[in-house]
């Protein structure tokens, strides 16, 4: 080899370091910015997010979650969906990937192959579509919990279709929605990803001049009953899973909320 082609060797080299080190760079800045919160957040109201028993808060572009390293998914994630976020669109569904954001580290996708579960979301994708990042963005693990399909495609679609029809009615509502993780739950792959026995969706509607908040609480299969039939008071969910759901409220409007299991002002 001449001398040369040794110093375009040793120049080309020197250019790969350099970039690979900035990669590196810009790939642990991001990630620290999520982890600390730092993020701007386009579509999460900090105001209505719940309390997190993890201690392992996660914020993403479109939607936050508490991550529950024990149980190997989210206790909850949280979302604004709006009626502008109400979308046509049909992307192409892209492969899971693990959130680098989840300090623990997220489970993997592959817990729930040939386990009989649904890697079902939690933020939905339908919910997310109004652009390609953001319907995406769902398919996160640390956005899915283990569903029988029955249930995924039944009852639990039904409610998620009813959502976004009062999304669209009220001009948005908040979402706060995950598995109750507690008690002795049966668990999925080699990282021990747990079941849970119910799923519950805690909604709420500012923007119409009056709050109002509803909560249901599901069994986790199948039922042809109506929604309604589901409603429970906020306080019974944080009974059941010790979270506090809308701590920033006032303390006499969201005492007077929670313990209401009224629908009438929704369906």
């Amino acid at each position: 080899m001449n001398r040369k082609t040794k110093l375009s060797l040793i120049a080309v080299l020197i250019l790969f370091a350099v970039f690979g080190y900035e990669y590196f760079l810009n790939e642990e800045e991001h990630y620290e910015i999520i982890v600390n919160g730092k993020e701007v957040k386009k579509d999460t109201n900090e105001y209505f997010l719940p309390s997190s028993t993890t201690n392992q808060i996660i914020h993403h572009s479109n939607y936050s979650l508490s991550y529950s390293e024990t149980h190997e998914q989210a206790e909850w994630v949280a979302y604004e969906l709006k009626k502008s976020h109400l979308s046509n669109s049909n992307f192409k569904r892209p492969y899971f990937e693990i959130d680098k954001a989840v300090t623990t580290g997220a489970a993997h996708w592959r817990n729930y192959k040939k386990s009989g579960y649904d890697r079902g979301h939690l933020c939905p994708a339908g919910d997310r579509k109004f652009n390609r990042e953001a319907h995406d963005e769902t398919f996160l693990t640390s956005n899915i919990s283990p569903q029988r399909h029955d249930f995924n495609s039944g009852v639990w679609n039904r409610l998620e279709q009813k959502v976004r029809y009062w999304a669209k009615k009220y001009d948005g509502v908040f979402v706060v929605t995950g598995g109750v993780l507690k008690g002795n739950l049966k668990t999925i792959g080699s990282e021990d990803v747990a079941v849970p026995n119910q799923f519950y969706k805690v909604l709420i509607d500012n923007n119409t001049g009056e709050t109002k908040m509803i909560a249901f609480l599901m069994p986790h299969k199948d039922s042809n009953q109506p929604l309604y039939e589901f409603v429970v008071s906020v306080d019974e969910i944080e009974k059941l899973t010790g979270i506090d759901f809308f701590p920033e409220l006032n303390d006499t409007i969201e005492n007077q909320l929670e313990a209401s299991s009224n629908y009438k002002n929704w369906f």
